[in-house]
């Protein structure tokens, strides 16, 4: 295999003189790009091998996927962690001064890879890999119960999202927290695994190897959301009263301190949609079929000037639920896969036809569309992935965010051309739903916990309870049964599906949503030149080569540079703040007279 490797060197070698930026004009340059062209052959086909295997492994969770998702994910890292790559990559970046900037970028994506499989201890690599098989196949095949009944995640989802029985609401609840104790296990070996692979490598823990992707250390990843947290405060304290006095008289109960978790539309208290009237479109989404809502998404890319997506992504991606009565299990959350880093894009999702899935549909796509953005020869496959891991995420969240604004869904046919909205509702919806609780709980809750966690060795024994203190804290929130009620018996932070396959990563979803309305914020007023709370981008070519100019590059730039060169300023809450400054000033009349947050 390696000498099949080695006759593609010269691959990589030539689009880098291409772009004119990996001219080998010294012999370190040259060493450099003759071990870079190995390596980045390598990891292309073994990325595409075990993507393979653990797309097999999510959709359809059988011992036999697992074991073969388990044999690639070895293979994998017997080749990212070999000591060899690891020693001449170091070597190599001992004289950086001598190298390019792409080279030097390269070659620290070597060492982050690495440090996730380090080879330098086979028995670590080998043993996190099987645990990691393990808790995914136990997430991705557990079975829900209710009322004596099997039941889908879509199924509970529902049931929170439309049932005005608390007592039926706490049923649905506490039904989804039933993966936790199923996965505690699991995720007590992962933690101690995933710092010993970081440590193999010179990281101080897991959570510090996943932040030094964006160049930072824990405690200027930790500061920087809670700086997102004290910009936004004083809103979200106005939303979370009027929510509180909303959901008390909706159910009939006095107004709590903190609000029960089951009173909630979302497992994890993360998004608070459904309590504004009128802003719940599902019914203009009534009799569509799941297929339009994702050839509509298509078309919203290909309005801005994008290609089609290729014809591969339609027959090969898992796109709708599993059938009623089908004995196969799939992964229940909707992601998107460049599974061989090139044209094969795939996206597991269970698409109905609803408003929440037509947003979750548009974001998907973003990332579909990012990866074929930066798939050409001028970016190597070590660097196809986002500016940071943020832009990934930023990028879907914004689409997420332009396909729900009212123009457009009045352009596409799904509003009536005379629907009329209240503006401020329209813009409370959004709070709401999309924004600011959502920021709470992947700034406070989900950071500060692996932060807890993984940075801070948290013992075991005391999980659950810090978990619901961050709950208490960050978002207001409370268990259906009170404070106290959750022990260590459960593991409410496993029910979250990042925490056990994703894990040290959701600051980057708080990144990503103040991005949204940075890169939004640009496109409405600076391109568009409409209110960023009624835009449209439907047809505009402009905005799609805003998009371009930034998705192209992949990890070639530093993302702050890029950033800043996109937007004009740094990253920050501002725009933010402004989108939704005339909801403040409404919430701030609408709350006169009540107590204000939880304290």
């Amino acid at each position: 295999m390696l000498r099949h490797i080695a006759r593609r060197f010269g691959v990589w070698t030539l689009a880098g003189l291409a772009a004119g930026s990996l001219a080998a004009d010294t012999p370190l340059r040259d060493r450099a790009e003759r071990f870079l062209g190995l390596v980045n052959a390598g990891y292309q086909a073994l990325y595409r091998v075990e993507n393979e295997a653990l797309w097999k492994a999510s959709t359809d969770v059988t011992p036999v996927h697992d074991a073969a998702s388990e044999t690639a994910g070895r293979a994998r890292a017997a080749f990212n962690g070999n000591p060899a790559i690891v020693r001449e990559a170091r070597d190599l970046l001992a004289h950086r001064a001598e190298l390019t900037d792409l080279q030097i970028r390269q070659l620290e994506r070597c060492l982050l890879n690495a440090a996730e499989g380090p080879m330098t201890n086979p028995k670590l690599v080998a043993d996190r890999i099987g645990a990691e098989t393990a808790q995914a196949s136990v997430l991705n095949g557990f079975q829900f119960h209710l009322g004596g009944s099997n039941v889908l995640a879509n199924d509970l989802d529902r049931i929170l999202s439309k049932s005005a029985g608390l007592a039926e609401r706490r049923a649905a609840w506490e039904a989804s927290k039933a993966t936790g104790p199923a996965l505690r296990p699991g995720l007590e070996r992962l933690r101690g695994l995933r710092n010993d692979c970081a440590r193999e490598m010179g990281y101080h823990d897991y959570f510090a190897l996943q932040v030094a992707g964006y160049g930072m250390t824990t405690e200027e990843m930790v500061k920087l959301n809670e700086e997102f947290m004290r910009a936004l405060r004083p809103l979200y304290l106005q939303l979370h009263t009027w929510t509180k006095h909303t959901l008390a008289k909706k159910y009939g109960q006095p107004v709590p301190n903190r609000i029960p978790a089951h009173w909630i539309n979302n497992r994890w208290s993360q998004e608070w949609g459904g309590l504004v009237a009128g802003a719940n479109l599902d019914a203009h989404f009534e009799g569509r079929d799941p297929g339009w809502i994702t050839r509509t998404a298509e078309e919203f890319y290909v309005g801005l000037g994008f290609p089609r997506l290729p014809e591969s992504f339609w027959t090969k991606s898992d796109l709708f639920p599993a059938k009623p009565g089908e004995a196969r299990l799939k992964n229940s959350h909707a992601s998107c896969w460049h599974v061989d880093l090139e044209d094969d894009i795939r996206s597991l999702m269970s698409v109905e036809s609803n408003a929440r899935w037509f947003t979750t549909a548009h974001h998907e796509l973003g990332h579909a569309y990012y990866f074929m953005s930066y798939t050409r020869p001028e970016v190597p496959p070590l660097l196809r992935i986002g500016a940071n891991p943020a832009f990934h995420e930023g990028v879907g969240e914004l689409v997420g965010l332009a396909s729900g604004q009212i123009p457009y869904l009045k352009a596409k046919g799904i509003l009536p051309r005379e629907y009329q909205p209240d503006e401020v509702s329209v813009l409370l919806n959004d709070a709401l739903a999309h924004s600011i609780p959502f920021l709470f709980w992947a700034s406070g809750t989900m950071t500060h916990w692996e932060a807890d966690v993984y940075a801070g060795d948290l013992p075991k024994t005391e999980w659950n309870r810090r978990w619901w203190r961050h709950v208490a804290d960050f978002q207001g929130v409370e268990p259906p049964s009170g404070p106290d009620s959750r022990g260590e018996e459960w593991c409410d932070a496993a029910t979250k599906t990042h925490i056990n396959d994703n894990p040290c990563y959701y600051y980057s979803y708080a990144i990503a949503t103040v991005l949204k309305f940075q890169f939004h914020d640009h496109i409405a007023r600076k391109i568009l030149h409409q209110p960023p709370q009624r835009c449209n981008y439907e047809g505009s070519r402009e905005a799609g080569e805003f998009l371009r100019r930034m998705l192209a590059t992949g990890g070639t730039r530093d993302w702050r540079a890029l950033l800043r060169e996109a937007t004009g300023e740094d990253l920050g809450t501002r725009a933010m703040v402004e989108y939704f400054a005339p909801l403040q000033q409404w919430l701030e009349k609408e709350n006169a007279g009540r107590k204000i947050g939880w304290e």
